[in-house]
């Protein structure tokens, strides 16, 4: 049985009367990416940061590597790494100089910490810039720095809070890449409310909506409940639109081309086999049929509205 690094276990927070969480429960396994989604106020920060000790919880229980958050902080905490959204730098000291710091902070034995800081810093790839000052590093060196002082005592749980928020679309997909190479040793939770982000980098996906989970599975889960809505259809000879529209269970269409149609549909039937059916019977010279799932976008505002939990 795959071991979990984390669970979460039956967690509630309220600020003063209002309920910011409400029974979250879901396990993050030995070097398993999740992704944290949830739109603004939806009670992923609130989440995160009971799961990193900096809140505590009013119900439930959070466990790292086996080891109850809320009875033994200071031991849960030796194994968590945390990159908040403003990655906490010191811009007027050195990578060297600030990684360092942050492994002293951890608490790390003297004699390990110039091998971690130089293994941290290959890792993020900023290894060439150990005498500079952070300052003086682009937004996205900066980001690996944030995230190298996350992983410097070699944590077994770590935690980016919207790791790629104002990089540029080529320092996305390095951070991205960085991600992935970090989840091989370790278990990793990122919380973004851009499912892209998710779908790139995750193997598994918690959805938070008004503090609930309304979607929890892997993304082979999340990805097959995207069933199409709509289809492409390619005709030699097509009908009018009026008459296209009429087809049962056949919403809207839309006119591509004189021969491509976008049609939309909400019946359950095999809405293929109708089409190929009535293109038989009317001539209409039926060459193809592209199905279309839903966007990442729209299946997260279904899930959000009908407070599904897979």
């Amino acid at each position: 049985m795959e071991e979990s690094v984390v669970k979460v276990e039956h967690l509630s927070h309220r600020y003063n009367v209002q309920w910011a969480i409400k029974d979250i429960n879901f396990e993050i396994k030995r070097k398993r990416t999740l992704g944290l989604l949830g739109s603004n106020g939806a009670g992923k920060s609130t989440t995160m940061n009971i799961m990193c000790g900096v809140l505590n919880q009013t119900e439930g229980e959070v466990y790292i590597n086996g080891i109850n958050l809320r009875e033994h902080p200071v031991e849960a905490k030796k194994h968590i790494g945390f990159l908040p959204q403003k990655p906490p730098l010191y811009p007027d000291l050195t990578v060297d100089e600030y990684l360092t710091h942050c492994a002293l902070m951890r608490q790390m034995d003297k004699s390990q910490v110039k091998t971690a800081v130089e293994k941290a810093k290959s890792r993020c790839g900023i290894a060439h810039f150990s005498k500079r000052l952070i300052r003086n590093l682009s937004g996205g060196y900066q980001q690996r720095v944030g995230i190298a002082q996350a992983i410097v005592h070699n944590p077994k749980f770590v935690v980016l809070d919207e790791p790629t928020n104002g990089l540029d679309p080529n320092q996305i997909i390095e951070i991205r890449h960085l991600i992935k190479e970090i989840a091989t040793e370790h278990s990793v939770m990122l919380s973004t409310h851009i499912l892209s982000e998710v779908q790139a980098t995750c193997d598994d996906i918690e959805m938070i909506e008004h503090g609930k989970v309304v979607f929890s599975g892997t993304m082979e889960d999340f990805n097959n409940y995207m069933e199409p809505n709509t289809f492409i259809v390619v005709m030699e000879r097509p009908p009018s639109l009026e008459v296209l529209t009429q087809i049962p269970g056949i919403t809207h269409v839309e006119h591509i081309t004189n021969t491509r149609y976008r049609m939309q549909f909400s019946s359950s039937q095999d809405i293929t086999k109708t089409m190929i059916e009535l293109s038989v019977t009317n001539n209409w010279r039926l060459h193809e049929i592209i199905l279309e799932r839903d966007s990442l976008d729209s299946v997260f505002a279904q899930l959000s509205g009908k407070n599904i939990h897979k």
